[in-house]
């Protein structure tokens, strides 16, 4: 789905909006994307005259335009967020992928010198951008209509929009505000024991493998890719 090679971030201007080693430093537009597609729950911080306001939010990727991409999703109407959002100010979006406790058992080096403690594998991705917020409810019925489509395919026998009756769906719609959030900035974290030794890079491969959970497989799969990758 999305691997982890460090290569230069491309941050535009503004500099990192995260605290980001060298080593966890993930650039690539199209891995950044895919990680958002996967976990697509964004929290999406904004700034009122009262100070920060965080929302969370199921969006719609997009890649395009070029370079970064925009996103897209809806609020309730009664969120005064659609109200308050300071026309033209950046906003942030953050992605949180799999997150898992690293024990320090799972590295050889426990048993060679004891020198490790624990910490905490994940992989993130925060996007910079712009609001804008749409009432037209055409728009809204066709973001809802992809929306539900896109999570409703793994189902048997997916729901539709059309399912139900025209005129409930016609309320729902009054009852949101559509937006779109146009990213000028993409700054990825992927903080899964790069800086390791390979011999504990593969003992946490191995240890998360036999997890049961899906974030350390996950985990697990990302930090193995990197494990099979050329490094200077």
């Amino acid at each position: 789905m999305y691997n982890c090679l460090r290569r230069p971030l491309n941050t535009g201007p503004g500099g990192e909006s995260l605290y980001l080693p060298a080593h966890f430093k993930e650039s690539r537009t199209e891995v950044l994307h895919a990680l958002m597609r996967a976990h697509p729950l964004a929290t999406l911080v904004t700034l009122n005259d009262t100070g920060l306001v965080a929302n969370h939010i199921p969006v719609e990727n997009h890649a395009e335009p070029e370079p970064f991409g925009l996103l897209r999703g809806h609020v309730a109407r009664a969120n005064p967020v659609w109200k308050e959002y300071r026309t033209g100010s950046e906003a942030l979006a953050i992605f949180q992928g799999p997150q898992v406790y690293i024990s320090p058992s799972l590295y050889p080096a426990k048993q060679e010198t004891g020198e490790v403690v624990p910490t905490w594998d994940y992989a993130l991705v925060h996007a910079h951008g712009t609001l804008r917020f749409i009432q037209d409810t055409e728009w809204l019925r066709a973001l809802v209509v992809r929306l539900t489509n896109a999570h409703e395919a793994h189902r048997p026998a997916p729901w539709k929009v059309a399912d139900a009756p025209p005129p409930y769906i016609e309320k729902m719609l009054s009852l949101i505000v559509g937006f779109e959030f146009s990213i000028s900035r993409l700054t990825g974290k992927w903080k899964i024991n790069q800086n390791h030794p390979a011999a504990n890079r593969q003992g946490v491969v191995q240890g998360l493998r036999g997890a049961a959970d899906a974030n350390s497989r996950e985990i697990a799969d990302m930090l193995s890719a990197f494990n099979d990758e050329p490094h200077a």
